[in-house]
């Protein structure tokens, strides 16, 4: 029942202590806003906390939390620094926007993969909630919910990213703990890898030479002669080329490392033919000027449609450049060199290839011997 405090006061609102619980108070506001406030004195210093506003909080409500703080005030606590560390936490949308993405902008090369997840999934969710009122099962509800429509790996990826945005935010101090602490991957499928035979690999060339954008069927066919990834074709620039010695140095791969590709007679052909756009660092440029070709995934596709070969991913142009390795007789060891990879626990995937090739050589010693 008490009025809003005077227009004319020079002071914006009024102050009424309750009588029943030290330190409680009631501020009203001239426009008639009431809220709630606990006052204290801690370590000589006269500290205060919102409580919450009426009526939303009743008075009851307030002489209970009042009662509380200051039970903590007495035990030689600060309930005030709780109510400090919440206030001071930022919002997840915010933590992503002024902490996480500058520092993921000088530290990871998959930096726009990140940015798309916050923005078409990550920020709907968690971005108007403090970080530290997200919790460890608020992360397994959203991570178990991807399934509906996304696979279990790129469910494991939102995953990976939350944990080390929240790892960052406590090296940073922002909050005390990760709540992706704990949360186990889903096991992922590890079917059998799509290849190309030589037949369909042939026809997807002859399909990307004809296709309406030859920048794009240029870099499907440089990925299929070389066994790059993707991003290693389209971010790859002429000063980093050189068509006499066959080589196309990668300053940048997945494994952190630099790298020098060995071009084929093939490949060396397909890049000494491509039209240079003055200015343009890139062997592919885009659409638009000084960018690079971007995801030329409706190219593919297409390629795909006019090559009568079943849809799959560019990924698989990588899988077929090895599987090609392999019957051509080169040993793992040399596949694992020539696609770039760190250890050879990731060539042991087309281990299972090389049986024809054995099988061959074993039917061989038959041939010689001359056992029918």
């Amino acid at each position: 029942a008490l009025p809003a405090h005077y227009e004319d006061s020079p002071s914006k609102c009024s102050h009424h202590t309750d009588s029943q619980v030290t330190g409680v108070s009631l501020q009203v506001t001239k426009t008639g806003h009431k809220s709630f406030w606990f006052t204290s004195t801690v370590a000589g210093r006269k500290r205060h906390a919102r409580l919450g506003t009426f009526p939303a909080m009743s008075i009851e409500e307030a002489r209970t939390r009042g009662l509380e703080m200051r039970a903590a005030v007495d035990r030689g606590e600060n309930p005030f620094e709780e109510q400090h560390r919440l206030k001071s936490t930022p919002l997840f949308k915010d933590f992503v926007a002024l902490d996480y993405m500058p520092f993921a902008q000088q530290h990871k090369r998959s930096v726009d993969d990140d940015e798309s997840k916050f923005r078409l999934y990550l920020i709907p969710v968690f971005g108007e909630r403090r970080m530290c009122d997200i919790s460890g099962r608020d992360i397994q509800m959203y991570i178990a919910s991807l399934l509906k429509t996304l696979s279990k790996a790129t469910a494991n990826r939102h995953l990976a990213l939350l944990s080390r945005s929240f790892g960052l935010a406590v090296q940073w101090g922002r909050i005390i703990k990760n709540p992706c602490i704990g949360i186990a991957k889903f096991k992922e499928g590890g079917g059998m890898q799509r290849f190309l035979t030589s037949d369909e690999s042939r026809r997807v060339m002859e399909a990307a030479k004809q296709d309406q954008n030859p920048v794009a069927g240029a870099a499907i066919m440089l990925l299929l002669l070389t066994g790059c990834r993707r991003e290693e074709i389209l971010q790859a620039r002429y000063e980093n080329l050189d068509l006499d010695q066959g080589l196309l140095f990668l300053p940048k791969t997945k494994s952190g490392k630099p790298r020098h590709v060995i071009l084929n007679d093939a490949a060396r052909a397909l890049l000494s033919g491509l039209p240079r756009i003055d200015d343009s660092p890139w062997i592919f440029p885009g659409r638009f000027l000084g960018k690079p070709l971007n995801n030329p995934r409706k190219a593919f596709l297409r390629i795909l449609a006019a090559a009568g070969v079943d849809a799959c991913c560019i990924h698989s142009l990588r899988h077929t450049y090895a599987s090609l390795l392999v019957a051509q007789g080169a040993s793992l060891y040399q596949v694992q060199q020539l696609m770039g990879h760190e250890s050879q626990a990731s060539t042991r995937i087309y281990a299972h290839l090389t049986s024809s090739a054995l099988r061959e050589v074993a039917q061989g010693v038959g041939r010689a011997v001359g056992s029918s």
